[in-house]
């Protein structure tokens, strides 16, 4: 089945718990039209570059999915129709990476920085 990967942002003004229970709603999309949700991240609320829909901020998510088309076709409908998403962006990989994807690793390499005075 192919993989792809999906990052969606819903409106600011939902609490932690209700963006999260996106993720689990349109996982379960996915499953009952034969997909599965391999991995999936909160990302949490970020800064957007320029407005959308009068909201300057927004819940990000991210969904790792092994799908056929037609599952992928129905939860981007579903996302696209739902009052509380704003943007999503689907991409297909040949392969997922192992671990947290880049947004959620720590800021480690900054070490070499000089202290501020």
């Amino acid at each position: 089945m192919p993989l792809y990967e999906h990052v969606f942002i819903s409106r600011q003004d939902l609490s932690n718990t209700q963006a999260e229970g996106l993720i689990e709603h349109f996982g379960s999309v996915l499953a009952d039209n034969g997909g599965k949700l391999v991995d999936q991240e909160y990302w949490g609320v970020k800064t957007m570059a320029y407005k959308i829909n009068k909201n300057r901020k927004g819940h990000y998510a991210f969904l790792r999915t092994e799908a056929p088309a037609p599952a992928v076709q129905e939860m981007e409908r579903l996302m696209r129709l739902h009052e509380d998403v704003m943007r999503v962006l689907t991409i297909k990989v040949d392969a997922h990476d192992e671990g947290p994807s880049i947004q959620m690793q720590k800021r480690d390499d900054r070490g070499d920085r000089r202290e501020r005075r």
